[in-house]
């Protein structure tokens, strides 16, 4: 079987539109249905039903997706291990990170390690479905919340970190020396909205305790939501250390949270059956001393 036939599935699979997926493997139209042709013919079953410009994909066309995406990425693994092997130079490495740590905590690791190993080629991609992205082989590494255990993984725990609140600095809340969630009742939030990982978490813990927390704004973005408690519009919930890299904030104040409090606990992951090169291996390294150093004994 031809990985080349292989990847134009995957193509038409992604689009489920020949037309969009030649273009994309810039090839033509016809060319692309012929391959999946013989594909189909190959396998003595049809993988994509055809009905009218719809095109969806059969049982034997999701098994193939499965199985497919490992038999490409088992190619890469072996095209990466020959290269290092002849050339001696590290490659490419591409890390999933959440979203608050990518753009609050990870840059000035990158740089350093950046300086020391000046031939790696560090991707990273910040996305909310970290154990995903690695289940589907679209990144070498992932940093996300610990999950149940999947024997596909390899799941190395990174810490524990609490979340506070932070407030406006001329906010009435500023000189509290810790709080409750429930207190918060009564006070403007603004927050992921729901289904974000760090919303639910919050959420999780106050319907234990027989409440729901309202919100005056959302954002996807930790970013705005530090504008936002910036600007005055109301209070957030986020981890301890998301102005660890930004100390100086002084328009905002964090305050501990007291009693049942959110904590979120991190994993680095990556598939168990796989290549790992040695470019992978010091960036696990750095990223498990990195997050041992910054929460140290919470692992």
């Amino acid at each position: 079987m031809d990985t080349r036939n292989i990847q134009y599935f995957m193509a038409v699979y992604e689009h489920l539109h020949f037309t969009k997926a030649a273009e994309e493997l810039g090839i033509s139209q016809p060319t692309l249905s012929q391959q999946i042709r013989i594909l189909e013919a190959e396998f003595g079953m049809p993988l994509f039903d055809r009905i009218g410009k719809k095109v969806v994909a059969t049982e034997a066309g999701k098994l193939l997706r499965e199985y497919g995406t490992r038999m490409l990425q088992a190619e890469r693994d072996a095209k990466n291990a020959i290269k290092e092997l002849q050339s001696g130079k590290l490659g490419t490495v591409r890390l999933a990170v959440l979203p608050s740590d990518l753009d609050f905590q990870l840059v000035p690791l990158f740089v350093q390690f950046k300086s020391k190993y000046p031939d790696i080629q560090l991707q990273a991609f910040s996305t909310i479905f970290v154990q995903d992205e690695v289940l589907n082989h679209k990144v070498d590494l992932g940093i996300g919340l610990q999950g149940p255990v999947d024997k596909r993984l390899i799941q190395i725990q990174l810490g524990s970190e609490p979340y506070q609140l932070f407030v406006n600095s001329a906010s009435e809340l500023a000189d509290r020396k810790e709080i409750t969630l429930e207190e918060l009742k009564q006070h403007s939030l603004v927050m992921y909205p729901k289904g974000y990982l760090g919303r639910d978490l919050v959420d999780d813990v106050c319907k234990k305790e027989g409440f729901e927390l309202t919100t005056v704004m959302e954002s996807s973005s930790a970013s705005s939501l530090l504008q936002l408690v910036s600007a005055g519009v109301g209070a957030t919930i986020q981890p301890a250390g998301l102005l660890r890299q930004n100390p100086v904030q002084p328009d905002i104040a964090s305050i501990p949270i007291t009693g049942p409090t959110p904590v979120r606990h991190l994993e680095l992951m990556y598939y168990a059956d796989r290549f790992i090169s040695g470019s992978q291996h010091q960036l696990t390294n750095w990223l498990i001393d990195y997050f041992n150093a910054i929460n140290p004994g919470s692992a």
